[in-house]
């Protein structure tokens, strides 16, 4: 009796879309429309879609959708649908994100970072905003607004003064962002940042906050740093088992230098 070997399993490698920093404000903006359509495209083409803070420009202890977040969340909400799996690592400017992700989109939501595993890879994801170990006085201001009272007044607030209240923060860091990039560079903090990362037994980190990408291989693993979804429109996917950094709507790998 004739014997044939058994088929292999058909392996499909996984594809993961990380992106971060869009702080989107309104619909009607270039880059929210931007983020739409990206997310559209995407929708039935990725197993997992990694948001890495910042993506909302105020979503603090919401238990509803604000008006403006509608349609991202719609959007985000589709490809949940349509069997994404949604990772969010909880940024400066949205935190404390509550149902509408972990019940509504079912969300594996990360307040302090995490990591994850893709086709047998440890990944770390961190927003970044807490690898700078001698920006003290950041970190008091973090601890302090994450803290249970700060997410029961939020909660209580009407939206309208809370988004006013981000408005007007969001302007003085803005006014200051220069002078922090010029202090601290971020390939001069978030190199010491991943070195520590990856000698943990990881094999990729990935990393937002810092609006500036680039993708380093390091002695233990590769970092990436994502840039943001306001000017530059990058990205990271990952397939074929690789990471790699892209720019929307051209897809092409945006410049890897580190200051």
């Amino acid at each position: 009796m004739l014997t044939y070997p058994k088929p292999s399993p058909i392996v499909t490698a996984m594809r993961a879309i990380f992106l971060a920093d869009a702080h989107l404000c309104k619909p009607s903006d270039p880059n929210y429309q931007a983020i739409l359509a990206f997310l559209e495209e995407q929708c039935g083409k990725t197993d997992t879609l990694v948001l890495l803070g910042d993506i909302f420009e105020f979503w603090i202890g919401k238990a509803s959708v604000v008006e403006a977040y509608v349609p991202v969340i719609d959007a985000l909400e589709r490809m949940h649908q349509q069997g994404t799996k949604l990772v969010y690592v909880e940024g400066n400017h949205d935190f404390h994100l509550g149902p509408v992700f972990t019940d509504r989109l079912a969300c594996q939501v990360l307040p302090e970072g995490g990591s994850i595993e893709l086709d047998g890879k440890k990944v770390f994801l961190a927003h970044g905003d807490l690898a700078n170990p001698a920006d003290k006085s950041y970190r008091r201001l973090r601890a302090f607004l994450r803290s249970g009272l700060i997410r029961t007044l939020l909660r209580l607030a009407p939206n309208s003064l809370t988004m006013s209240i981000a408005t007007r923060s969001s302007y003085n860091s803005r006014k200051s962002a220069g002078e922090r990039r010029s202090r601290w560079p971020a390939g001069k903090i978030l190199r010491p940042y991943a070195e520590v990362i990856l000698a943990e037994g990881y094999q990729a980190l990935v990393t937002g906050h810092y609006h500036q990408p680039f993708h380093e291989k390091l002695d233990d693993g590769e970092h990436i740093a994502l840039g943001d979804w306001i000017t530059q429109f990058s990205y990271a996917v990952y397939e074929n088992h690789a990471f790699a950094l892209r720019t929307y709507p051209v897809d092409t790998a945006p410049s890897n230098s580190v200051s």
